[in-house]
């Protein structure tokens, strides 16, 4: 992540937190979440923004509770806008970070937020390169404005919620 991100040396606290990632994605979760949280400590509220964002990032994706995933995912935007919009390693999160806030507040009904973060995940796109990652957002943003379009909540049609962050 961090040589996609333009970091010239490898990020040690990048390096874990990819470690346990993959962790996660092996099937992991609840062990991951522990990590995680042991980084966020390690770490601390006033840590490094990138460092934080990305851990606040993974960490909304082991939360078993919807509106504890929307407070980590806030927290990894907030910590993305501390950095400021001149790291451009953080550049590239914003439209991931958005298109999460957005199906959050997809999954506790609040169904204006969420076409609100789903906009800004649409304009912040423009950033992403024509790689795997960028892609991967691209079809997240892409269905989750499917599954708040024509066939969303009001919008009449059958409406499923399924679940894929990138």
């Amino acid at each position: 992540m961090a040589e996609r991100q333009g970091q010239a040396a490898p990020d040690a606290v990048l390096t874990r937190i990819g470690q346990v990632v993959m962790l996660h994605h092996a099937g992991d979760r609840e062990e991951a979440r522990h990590r995680l949280l042991d980084l966020w400590a390690e770490i601390g509220e006033h840590g490094d923004p990138l460092h934080r964002c990305t851990l606040a990032h993974y960490l909304a994706d082991t939360q078993d509770d919807p509106a504890d995933e929307l407070a980590w995912d806030l927290r990894a935007l907030a910590a993305a806008q501390e950095a400021g919009e001149d790291a451009l390693a953080v550049l590239a999160f914003y439209p991931c970070l958005h298109v999460n806030l957005a199906d959050d507040y997809v999954g506790l009904g609040r169904f204006d937020a969420a076409r609100t973060h789903l906009r800004w995940a649409r304009e912040a796109a423009v950033v992403l390169a024509d790689d795997r990652y960028g892609e991967g957002v691209r079809a997240a943003i892409e269905r989750l404005r499917a599954r708040l379009g024509e066939g969303g909540p009001g919008g009449g049609g059958t409406w499923t919620p399924p679940r894929q962050r990138p």
